[in-house]
């Protein structure tokens, strides 16, 4: 597809588009594609006003936990929270950057955009290759009035390690005991069926190509990709649409600073208007920073992100983190030392 959010994950670099000065930072970072466009659109704000270019490689989370564990990027970034064994064993800080959707997205002749619903049961089910056709009785007692066409259903997963894939599998398995036993959870499971994707990118392109295709994809990407998404029924028994309202709704009463290394779970939350799959976003950094102005100057460009750029997350449609858990993040920077003890960076 000929669309700015393909065109600017699949050759896995997002970079600002503009010269940087001679003396200015060059930062570098990996992993997942569920933030990719928001990180696009600061790097390239950034840029114009400190000339500090951010590049970064959307490549998956799995990814980007093993190029920040190779050292060979500044920061790494995964939508699944990396576990506080692994943090502690490898020296890697954590903390969020940014709240979004994972939405189903299908492809679904004579269904417009948020026409067709879900519960939980049905979603669980095509992901599990239970239900098959689009006009199964299952998928019709939900959506009375809309006719369905005998058409197959094809699942598109993502095929690489993906953070995107462990919220949507962790939320199926938290709601239906029969997916987690066929399914599972995690960045890569086994699919009984279907068809591959790399990437959120690589998702959106299978499902827009194949008739009856439905998939998992953030919400941006379904969005600048005039996607069909689907609605769903959330825990409070309410149909929702996916924005970032009910993205908000489901993050409005998360406990930042009192969960260990930010790893909040906002899947499934009550509420009437809260969309039951969001998810933080995490940078990972090591807490003894071998580059020490390196580290700096990621701390500088998220700081910036978090207080300045929030405007530009809310036109994406992702969620600008609460200034409670900005705060206790900025705190946490001082776990970010240079080999002489010294936190890398203070924020003004």
């Amino acid at each position: 597809m000929n669309v700015s959010v393909n065109k600017l994950v699949a050759g896995l670099l997002v970079s600002a588009g503009l010269v940087a000065g001679a003396n200015a930072a060059q930062l570098t970072g990996a992993g997942a594609t569920f933030p990719a466009p928001m990180y696009a659109k600061w790097a390239e704000a950034y840029k114009a006003q400190t000339g500090t270019t951010m590049n970064y490689q959307a490549i998956g989370s799995g990814g980007g936990v093993k190029q920040i564990m190779a050292k060979t990027v500044d920061f790494g970034a995964s939508d699944d929270p990396v576990p506080a064994a692994d943090l502690e064993k490898n020296g890697l800080a954590q903390f969020p950057a940014i709240i979004g959707g994972v939405v189903p997205v299908a492809n679904i002749p004579g269904i417009a955009p948020g026409q067709l619903k879900l519960n939980n049961d049905v979603l669980s089910d095509i992901f599990r290759a239970k239900v098959t056709k689009w006009n199964d009785p299952a998928i019709a007692s939900v959506n009375p009035g809309i006719k369905l066409p005998d058409t197959a259903i094809t699942v598109v997963y993502r095929s690489d390690s993906s953070g995107t894939t462990a919220v949507f599998t962790d939320f199926l398995a938290q709601v239906s005991p029969g997916f987690k036993g066929v399914v599972g959870s995690g960045k890569t499971v086994n699919w009984p069926a279907g068809v591959g994707g790399k990437g959120n990118a690589g998702v959106a392109a299978n499902v827009t190509k194949i008739d009856g295709a439905i998939g998992y994809v953030e919400y941006a990407y379904a969005k600048q990709n005039k996607m069909t998404h689907l609605s769903l029924i959330n825990k409070d028994g309410k149909a929702v649409q996916p924005n970032e309202a009910s993205f908000s709704a489901a993050a409005a009463k998360a406990n930042w600073a009192g969960t260990p290394n930010f790893a909040v779970n906002l899947n499934n939350q009550p509420g009437a208007g809260s969309w039951p799959i969001t998810s933080a976003s995490f940078i990972l950094m090591y807490k003894k920073a071998e580059k020490p102005e390196q580290s700096a100057e990621v701390l500088k460009f998220f700081n910036w992100a978090l207080t300045k750029g929030q405007k530009m997350a809310t036109d994406l449609d992702y969620v600008p983190l609460p200034d409670n858990a900005v705060k206790a993040i900025v705190k946490s920077w001082a776990d970010i030392k240079s080999p002489d003890g010294k936190p890398v960076f203070v924020a003004k």
